[in-house]
């Protein structure tokens, strides 16, 4: 076991460099000249081809990836060409917010949609079924951004029970911060919670038909035991893969939920720095949200041999 975690420890370094390299090099082909853009419209060629020179932009290719992959093995991913300030230094300062945001999400979608997918197995065929897994169609059908601004102006616009936009640290009090954030988790884990519903059902529905089961409830064991004990235990393995791969989602939905509740989470961050055409700020966050991922997924590499016994690495 601690072999295995070692071994999968660094299989994230190639794996990073990787990423590194294809940010690099998606960045270095977009259209858009950052100096161009700081130097405004009225810019002559020197003073252009003088701020490229400053910020390294002639250089070829790979002499460029190599020093920022250097620095970036250093701990230090750049400077904003814009405020000039440190990337790291504007991700922390962005880390509350999306953090909070992605907490609450999991916790709502994790725990509404195995309820609901354990529901819906229980019953299958019935009408409890049809109406959870078209609660689930619908909400893996609706855009964030859609089911957003529905969300917003029904509870924050008409009904006045949430605040519309903003975000309130964790410092004012739990009330107000759970207040600003209600309405953008549900809003970002309705598309999570509807994937998680409808794999969990698959899952139970799977082991439910298994003989072992039909053996519990010939020996007259409960409905209870038989979900939560039998089923629920050898359909975790599916239910945890589904939940660490649709972080992808949850990452990729804060970007558009921040957007439409105005957080200032790094979300936002991303969409200023891509309109401005900030390379280091962009590279920063996708690499950010890449090691993540990856963590994520190591994670639950080895939550599936804590899940499962049979599993052996």
């Amino acid at each position: 076991m601690a072999l295995y975690i070692v071994r999968r420890s660094l299989s994230v370094i190639p794996v990073m460099v990787l990423v590194a390299f294809l940010v690099f090099a998606l960045l270095y082909v977009a259209p858009g000249d950052p100096a161009e853009i700081l130097a405004g419209d009225n810019a002559t060629l020197e003073h252009i081809a003088a701020i490229r020179k400053s910020l390294g932009l002639d250089q070829p290719f790979f002499v460029r990836f190599l020093s920022w992959l250097a620095e970036v093995a250093r701990g230090d991913l750049g400077a904003s060409v814009f405020s000039g300030k440190p990337v790291l230094e504007l991700i922390a300062s962005r880390l509350e917010p999306t953090f909070s945001l992605m907490a609450l999400t999991l916790v709502f979608s994790i725990s509404t949609a195995i309820p609901l997918g354990i529901l819906a197995a229980n019953y299958a065929g019935s009408w409890i079924d049809r109406v959870v897994m078209s609660f689930a169609i619908f909400g893996f059908s609706v855009p964030v951004f859609a089911t957003g601004y529905l969300l917003a102006y029904v509870f924050a616009i008409e009904l006045k029970w949430f605040p519309i936009q903003g975000y309130a640290p964790l410092s004012r009090g739990v009330g107000v911060w759970l207040s600003h954030l209600i309405l953008p988790a549900i809003s970002l884990g309705s598309v999570y919670m509807a994937l998680i519903a409808r794999i969990t059902r698959a899952s139970m529905l799977e082991v439910l038909n298994q003989d072992y089961v039909r053996t519990a409830r010939a020996k007259g064991q409960s409905r209870i035991n038989i979900l939560f004990i039998h089923a629920l235990k050898n359909a975790a393995v599916s239910i945890v893969t589904v939940i660490g791969l649709g972080m992808a989602l949850l990452i990729g939905g804060a970007v558009v939920t921040e957007s439409v509740f105005a957080i200032p989470g790094i979300g936002r961050l991303t969409i200023d720095a891509i309109l401005q055409r900030d390379y280091p700020i962009i590279q920063g966050v996708v690499l950010f949200f890449s090691f993540i991922y990856v963590v994520v997924n190591l994670l639950v590499d080895i939550a599936y041999t804590l899940i499962d016994p049979r599993i052996r690495y």
